[in-house]
């Protein structure tokens, strides 16, 4: 469980209001917050706008945005752990309340009438959102103890696998509503596997065809099939820390490595990835190019970091921008993740599971 979750959201928030000159506004009352901040994304189709808010002793909080022509907000809080996507009609206020702890199943009012068609559905399998969240909860303590978090693991993927199927129920039921677009959304974006939403688009009316989450879902099922095990690499030209550039179409006769990771120079602690430095030993660089992409934006602190280690490392920092331009080149929805591109430029491994790694790498160098 030690992954960085990369939070690339897909969904952002805007708010609702009634008052005058107020085109969005959020009014809520949330129990069992564990610290008061809120965080709030508003997005539409091209922008994106975040701002925070505390809440009062009680709970309560408002949040109101006077412009903007957004579709959605996502409010984040209890440390960013727990979510809930709502979505905005301009004018209409969105009342929410309820325990923090169980965001699926907060009481909802306003906003886009989707809103309250998501709410009907979560409420009608309450039991099973109280117990996935119940259990992301208790996995999140159990780190420590490798078998009873293989065992809430497990819980856990048998949980979502009975929301799933109501999701889909749904979606064959009400192909017509824009609530069965939300549910794709939400279940089935896997960034590894395209399939259910490849099967569930053509269901949904052509009516919706037009609504900005069916062109989505479009959009992240062509980007997903991007990084397929088998499709061509994506290529780049970036520079390193160094000022060399590294372009991957002019990589020949060798394999490809690249390694998307955390920042290595946090503030407190800096870190590198010691599984990664193995591979970077292990295997001649006439064999094996390794890239590292970290999303470090000083490269100078980098360079400082990297001087007295061992291993001459071939790090891509997001100064200008360049890691954040390759995470969503190759899809990354998490951290770490790593490909293994072959000599042709076609991708033979997309993981974030070290074994996988060292497996692939000793085939195709001990056999």
């Amino acid at each position: 469980m030690g992954k960085l979750i990369v939070y690339m959201i897909g969904a952002l928030l805007g708010l609702t209001a009634c008052s005058e000159g107020v085109a969005y506004q959020v009014e809520g009352k949330l129990s069992n917050l564990t610290e008061p901040t809120i965080y709030a994304v508003f997005e539409s189709e091209s922008k994106k706008w975040v701002d925070t808010l505390e809440c009062e002793i009680d709970g309560s909080f408002e949040l109101m945005k006077k412009e903007g022509d957004f579709q959605t907000l996502t409010l984040f809080f209890n440390g960013r752990s727990q979510w809930i996507t709502l979505f905005l009609e301009p004018g209409k206020k969105i009342k929410l309340s309820g325990d923090a702890q169980y965001p699926m199943l907060l009481h909802l009012k306003g906003g886009d009438k989707m809103n309250e068609r998501l709410a009907d559905f979560r409420n009608s399998s309450a039991n099973l959102w109280k117990e996935q969240a119940d259990l992301k909860r208790k996995i999140a303590q159990a780190q420590a103890n490798p078998i009873e978090e293989a065992d809430l693991m497990a819980k856990l993927t048998n949980t979502n696998h009975q929301l799933e199927e109501q999701g889909v129920a749904y979606i064959k039921k009400h192909p017509d509503e824009v609530a069965s677009l939300a549910l794709i959304q939400y279940f089935f974006t896997n960034p590894d596997d395209t399939r259910e939403v490849d099967e569930l688009l053509p269901l949904i009316s052509p009516d919706l065809r037009t609504h900005f989450l069916y062109a989505a879902l479009e959009e992240y099922s062509a980007r997903a099939k991007r990084t397929n095990i088998g499709a061509e690499a994506p290529t780049f030209d970036v520079t390193n820390i160094y000022g060399k550039e590294i372009d991957l179409a002019q990589i020949q006769d060798k394999y490809v490595l690249l390694a998307f990771t955390a920042p290595w120079c946090e503030p407190d602690e800096p870190v590198e990835d010691p599984y990664l430095k193995q591979i970077a030993q292990k295997y001649e660089k006439e064999e094996l190019d390794l890239i590292v992409v970290t999303l470090d934006e000083n490269s100078g602190a980098l360079r400082q970091f990297v001087c007295q280690d061992s291993v001459a490392w071939n790090l891509v920092s997001d100064s200008a921008g360049q890691a954040s331009a390759l995470i969503d080149l190759y899809n990354v929805n998490e951290l770490p993740r790593c490909f293994l591109i072959d000599k042709d430029k076609k991708i033979l491994l997309k993981t974030e599971n070290n074994l996988e790694i060292r497996d692939a790498l000793e085939e195709l160098f001990e056999p």
